[in-house]
Order: C-alpha cells, then structure tokens, then sequence
C-alpha cells in the first residue's frame, strides 16, 4: 500500500539547503491531488500529515540526545553531563553547554537548528502539493508555526523565514517580529479549521492555542511587547472549554502505555520498532543499571540532576520520583549493583549509589554521582528507544501558564488556585502566596525534564544566573548562535549579536 518517492518542492529545496538532510515523504500508491481534493478521504490527509509530524521525532529532538532536547536541558539548571575522565568529554561540547560558553561552531548546535527546519521543508513540501485541501495544508502551516516558535525561542531573529512560495536560495535572516507576527497569523488564520477532539498526536484545535499562549507569554521576551491579555486569552479557551483535566496519577502521563492520558495535550507518539529517538534511559542511568531494566543495550551514563534542583522536592513531594537517587539494585531488587571495572575513587565504593551531590562537572566527575532522571517509566527488558509517547504540551502546563498570567498582571492571588491545583495533585500543601520565585520553582518540579526549563528561566530573568560550575552569563546567551555551517552556506544569513 505504501511506497516511498522523494517529494522536493521550492520549499523544500530551501530548506534543504539550511539542514543539510534528504527528504522523503511517505506517500499512498495512487493519491492525487485531485482525489484526495473531491473524495477527501480523512485517512488519506492522516498518512500525509504524518510523513511531516514524524520529522519531529528522531534524534536530537524530544527525549532524545544530541540537539534540540539535550541544548534546551543541559543549558538550565536541571541537568549536567559531567565528564567521567574520558567519558563525556566530547570535545567540551557539553561542558560548555553547561557553563553558556557554546561556541558557533559546536556541531550540535546543528541539531537545535536542524529538527525545526526539516519539519517545515516538509509541510511546505505538503502545502505546495495539495494547495486545495484546506484540512491538510491548515494544519500544516500550524505545524510549522510551531516549528518556527522553536526557532524563535532558540535564535531569535538569526533565522530565515522559509514558506511554500520561497524561491530564493540563500533567504536572508528575518526580524523577531516578522517571525512573531508570522507564527501569530498562522495560527489564527487556520486554527478553526483544526477538529476540536482529542488528537494527541496531530494539532488541533485546542493544542494550536497552546502555541499562541506560549507565543504571547513569552512575547516580551521575543518582541519587548507584552501580551498577557491575549496570552490569558488562549489559556481560557484551553481550560474551560477544552477536553483536558489532571491525571489523577501524575506519573501516568510519563507511562510506557500513556497513549490515553487525560492531560497530554500534544505528544509525540514514539514506538521502538518504528518511531525510534526516544532514549532518555541510555541518556541518564549507569552502565550498571542495564540489569536493573534488564534492558537490551547497556546505558551512557551521562545526564544528571544538578544537587539544587533535586533538593527543590520537599520528600513528601510525589514527584521526586522524577529523579532516581540512592543505592541501586539488580531486578531482583536485593543485590546491589557494583562498578568494579570503573572505580573511581568514589568514596561510596564500588557499590553503585546515585548520590545527588555530584563532586564536580570535569575532569573527573564520580561515574555514579548525581540523581539521574526516572520521570519515564522505563519498561523491563526496554529496547534502546523508549515506546512511551513524550508529551510537548499538557494540561498542567497550561494551569501554571495562567497562574503566571494572573501573577504578572498583579493579581496573584487569583493565580494561586492554578498552582495549588497542581500542587494538590502532587500531595503537598498549597501556596498561601504567590511569587516569580516559588512559581518558577514549581514549574521546574512540575515540567522536568520536558525540554521548557531554558525558555521558563529566560523569561524568569534567570537564564544568567550563576548556578553550581556555571558563572553568569550575559544576556546575549539567551538565544544561541546561528551554527557556523549554515553561515558558510548561506551568506545572507545575519549572526546573532555578541557572537
């Protein structure tokens, strides 16, 4: 039934050229235009739909190491890759990463850059294609809004502003308000045509205004204009009118079979077998922990929780089971796990403990220091990619988006029933008061490790903040720098200020 051609539009080859990658769309044997126009068969538009949705996935992106996930992660004060002598060293990539001193040409800056635009080359492959199927082309200039309020968030105005009608080879890089009001007037010119039911895996209705929410919150960030009332706006629709409510079990949505949760607004359906990028548990968990799992390929041993942020949990917290800490066994749960071959000096011994102070970041940080992340629930006898679906927007987002609203407009006791809802959830006592401090803190309990802590600390003004084996930073790290690659292969390209 399927077949797979290589579709390269005007659009395309544009984007193409910047990301550096083949593209080829998954197609149905004997669809055309004008079929899929007159007949509009909704299974059709899903199979297309899909070959753009599945770029999101793979390496680098969410959950996954290398680019876009790993830079929004290790760049805040969640998590570190320390190096372990000759482990992790990679150059300094992720020790600098660490300590905002990236350089332009760190390759996997490339993958922040990347993962966006090979989404977008798609839908405007899908635009330029089926310019009459008002459902199809609807949602994919969604998709691609999406796509540039990610690069917007990571480059700022470094980018170029590729659509289906592009021509020009080498596009010049756009202003952060061109990209603003571009991203702004996709969504609301084809946000209507997008069904309201629940679809966790496509855009819809609900889900395109989380995307303005997060456009408009972070508005004065992007563009110096504050737009709460319209940020509250979009929050409004999504909580009264929307399909969503909290999970009663918060580690529910993180669960291998979490393709049904009640609060996952939009997620990216990963499969082992077919949907592979999804490797947070090699990311994190020691060699060791292989036999905790019984998993079918050893971990890295590389991501870390910093010791302040895991002691930002109260104990009571349930949600402290985000973080795995303490001494570690076999499946079994009774004989400890042991490093014999790796001793490093560790005065925990050979014993494999996760301590959450982790003596330092390089050159020889202790292979079993720093709690690691456990927030995903990671099946017995796991295949190197998870098959949980990782979720980019949920429900509980959305109530700590308007808390903060609420609180930025001045009105923060209004705010305080949002939060405590959350709060409730994780069995602690509520906020009697509502501060930029203890809501961001809270964000970061919350939303671990789900690729939002750099843009919340940003907008926090907290981004530059010194924390452990990072000094200050300027304000120029904000965003990242255009990669040097697409520099040499676009000279009309505009390198962000400071770099």
């Amino acid at each position: 039934m399927f077949r797979s051609i290589k579709t390269i539009g005007v659009g395309g080859l544009v984007a193409l050229t910047l990301v550096s990658c083949e593209l080829e769309q998954e197609v149905l044997t004997g669809i055309t235009q004008d079929r899929l126009i007159n007949e509009a068969p909704p299974e059709l538009a899903e199979v297309l739909k899909q070959s753009a949705y599945g770029r999101l996935m793979g390496d680098g992106s969410w959950g996954g190491h290398g680019g876009l996930y790993s830079y929004q992660e290790i760049t805040s004060d969640e998590l570190a890759i320390p190096v372990k002598g000759g482990d992790w060293n990679d150059g300094g990539t992720w020790v600098r990463a660490h300590r905002h001193t990236w350089n332009i040409d760190d390759g996997e800056i490339n993958g922040v850059w990347d993962i966006p635009f090979r989404v977008i080359a798609e839908a405007n492959n899908l635009i330029q294609q089926y310019p009459d199927v008002e459902e199809l082309t609807g949602e994919m200039k969604v998709l691609r809004a999406f796509c540039y309020l990610v690069l917007l968030d990571n480059f700022g105005g470094g980018i170029p502003l590729i659509i289906e009608t592009t021509t020009d080879p080498n596009p010049p890089s756009s202003s952060k308000l061109e990209l603003f009001n571009f991203i702004e007037s996709s969504i609301l010119e084809n946000v209507d045509i997008l069904t309201k039911e629940n679809t966790r895996t496509n855009f819809n209705y609900w889900s395109s205004h989380m995307i303005l929410a997060k456009l408009y919150l972070n508005a004065e960030v992007y563009i110096g204009q504050s737009r709460l009332a319209d940020a509250k706006n979009a929050l409004d629709l999504i909580i009264n009118e929307g399909p969503y409510s909290l999970s009663s079990n918060y580690f529910q949505n993180f669960a291998s079979s979490n393709q049904n949760s009640v609060e996952n607004m939009f997620t990216l359906p990963y499969d082992a077998n077919n949907a592979g990028g999804f490797n947070i548990h090699h990311m994190t968990l020691h060699y060791e922990s292989q036999k905790t799992f019984n998993l079918v390929d050893q971990p890295w041993n590389g991501y870390s929780a910093l010791e302040d942020f895991y002691n930002s949990y109260d104990d009571s917290d349930l949600r402290k089971d985000n973080l795995r800490a303490g001494p570690q066994f076999e499946l079994d749960g009774v004989t400890p796990l042991r490093d014999d071959a790796g001793f490093d000096g560790d005065p925990d011994g050979v014993e494999v403990n996760f301590t959450p102070k982790i003596n330092e970041l390089e050159p020889v940080a202790f292979r079993q220091a720093g709690a690691r992340v456990n927030k995903f629930e990671i099946a017995i006898g796991a295949q190197p990619n998870l098959n949980n679906d990782f979720p980019v927007f949920r429900y509980a987002d959305a109530l700590l988006m308007k808390a903060e609203v609420l609180l930025r407009e001045g009105n923060a006791s209004a705010g305080l029933e949002y939060v405590n809802q959350v709060r409730n959830r994780a069995e602690i006592e509520p906020f009697t008061v509502l501060t930029f401090d203890n809501l961001l803190a809270e964000r970061g309990r919350e939303l671990f490790a789900e690729g939002w802590r750099r843009s919340d600390l940003i907008r926090f003004g907290r981004f530059g903040a010194p924390w452990w084996e990072k000094p200050s930073s300027t304000e120029t790290r904000n965003v990242f720098p255009v990669p040097l690659r697409k520099l040499e292969s676009n000279s009309n390209l505009t390198q962000n200020p400071g770099y």
